[in-house]
């Protein structure tokens, strides 16, 4: 066994003696295994405890960067002999690291390091945890950067940049809300998939195409939306767009247009949407949201000519738009209003029957959007579009004015994915992982936090709590972030006077990290 330590990240390979230079080597630098990696004592490891242990010293590694990403870690039974531990131990530290995004099995190129986390907060022995604002942060290329004074980043009345910064900001465990399982994204099933559509793909496929998207990609979510969603839709009704967000921006221009200055949209509801409205010089008219969904009552009283919503799983409060408010809208809707639907995570339900979209009842008063955004990954900026004909002429050419489409290739391998099944497949096992993240989470509020209400739990990827008592939700989303615990504070999606609370997203965390960001976030 070589006794050399372990090749430090900055030097080249050119310069690397020895082992390390071998032609297996297809992921990165192969690190020595046994007692020189790491420095590790199994000593130090507590009685019962040793895959703790060691997950949690291969953490610290990654996060420092002295295990880089693309590394192989050593193998299981190298590194069991050479610790003198079973190779279970081994195995369960791995997976744990697995089961948080930051090594995955490559077969015969081993465990590789792809992905390093924030570091967490140093120790003092005199002073305890020591803020994210009392140290530095590091990117991706290691370079220090001063972070921000918490308190900074929660201002009660929060700027159009400020989901940029709060996303950027670093913290050990991000309980944010619309942030998916990413570490759960399918790569051998894309991978697969994209072999498949390059090799069938013909040399005018890669020309431009049709704004509204390829035809493969238009078939294959209409299909998905009849069995999903219960919606009928030709694949010529479809609009590819890119994301929700465009969606919206299209949706706003056609408005525009159309003489539309102002719509209605619910209150407590998502900050950054109505954002993204006001970009588009659309009115936004708060309209409360309560236990049974929308106030119809009220958005009649207004005399708007549009609304959006969020009728399956309300953004933030999670409440479903029961039957009597659903016969209310349709009524609104069918005297002349319009209604933008969006669908943002509708798949995603446990403990409740699927919720029928209005647009499968409504389809010529329903702009319907969604997205595989929650589903797969945003950075794919994949979503669609449907609404009524009387808009689609002024959609399609704003469509064309932004992009001129969607790129294709993403396009084909999503429709092969939705066509092969694999899409269905990943949802099923997403539900599962969903299912267990979102109990762990119920479970520490209730033990960390038992004065707190829980909303929303039967569907979706976050949790709304709100507080009893004389509580700041900004400040204490300051303070968590002090301790490294991103969340969101209930507030920025308020307009009216409405309890105070937290935002909490489960999807992107295992069990144990969820547990203990809900431990820290009551502490102090």
């Amino acid at each position: 066994m070589s006794s050399a330590k372990p090749s430090s990240p900055h030097r080249s390979i050119a310069e690397r003696k020895g082992p390390l230079l071998t032609p297996r080597v297809v992921e990165g630098p192969l690190l020595n295994a046994g007692s020189d990696f790491l420095h590790l004592d199994i000593g130090q490891a507590p009685r019962g405890g040793r895959a703790a242990w060691l997950a949690d010293r291969l953490r610290r590694a990654i996060a420092e960067r002295v295990v880089p990403v693309g590394a192989r870690l050593p193998a299981t039974r190298v590194l069991a002999a050479d610790l003198g531990v079973s190779r279970g131990v081994v195995v369960e530290a791995y997976q744990r690291l697995m089961e948080e995004g930051q090594v995955a099995g490559r077969g015969r190129a081993g465990t590789v390091v792809v992905a390093a986390p924030i570091p967490a907060p140093a120790r003092s022995p005199d002073t305890g945890p020591r803020p994210p604002s009392a140290g530095v942060g590091r990117g991706a290329t290691g370079a220090a950067t001063r972070t921000a004074d918490p308190a900074d980043l929660f201002p009660s009345a929060p700027g159009p940049d400020i989901f940029d910064a709060l996303r950027t900001a670093p913290a050990r465990i991000d309980l944010t809300p619309g942030v998916p399982d990413l570490a759960a994204f399918p790569r051998a099933a894309w991978l697969r998939a994209e072999r498949a559509v390059l090799g069938r793909l013909a040399a005018p496929d890669l020309g431009y195409g049709d704004p509204c998207g390829t035809p493969i990609l238009r078939r294959a979510v209409a299909g998905w939306l009849a069995r999903n969603r219960g919606i009928g839709a030709d694949p010529a009704e479809v609009i590819i767009t890119n994301g929700v967000s465009q969606a919206l921006g299209l949706l706003a221009q056609a408005l525009a247009a159309g003489g539309v200055t102002a719509l209605g949209v619910e209150d407590p509801g998502s900050l950054g949407v109505r954002q993204h409205l006001d970009n588009w010089r659309l009115e936004t008219v708060p309209i409360p949201v309560d236990a049974a969904g929308l106030r119809v009552d009220e958005l009649a009283a207004r005399n708007l000519p549009a609304v959006m919503l969020t009728p399956a799983h309300q953004f933030p409060t999670g409440v479903v738009l029961d039957g009597a408010r659903r016969r209310q809208l349709a009524s609104w809707a069918r005297a002349g209003g319009l209604v933008i639907e969006d669908d943002y995570d509708a798949e995603h339900r446990y403990d409740r029957p699927p919720v029928p979209a209005l647009r499968a009842t409504l389809p010529e008063q329903v702009c319907y959007a969604g997205s595989v955004s929650k589903l797969l990954a945003p950075a794919l900026r994949i979503g669609w579009l449907l609404v009524p004909r009387r808009y689609r002429d002024a959609v399609v050419a704003a469509k064309r004015n932004a992009d001129l489409g969607n790129a294709v290739l993403p396009q084909l391998v999503l429709a092969e994915l939705i066509t092969s099944g694999a899409l269905e497949r990943h949802l099923r096992l997403l539900r599962r992982r969903h299912v267990q993240r979102r109990d762990a989470m119920i479970a520490a509020l209730g033990r960390h936090l038992p004065g707190a209400t829980v909303h929303g739990a039967a569907a979706g990827l976050h949790l709304t709590v709100t507080l009893a008592g004389e509580v700041t939700d900004t400040e204490l989303a300051a303070a968590a972030l002090a301790r490294g615990v991103k969340v969101q504070p209930l507030s920025w999606h308020c307009r009216r006077p409405y309890p105070p609370g937290l935002v909490l997203g489960y999807a992107a965390n295992t069990p144990s990290l969820i547990a203990e960001g809900i431990e820290l976030l009551a502490t102090g």
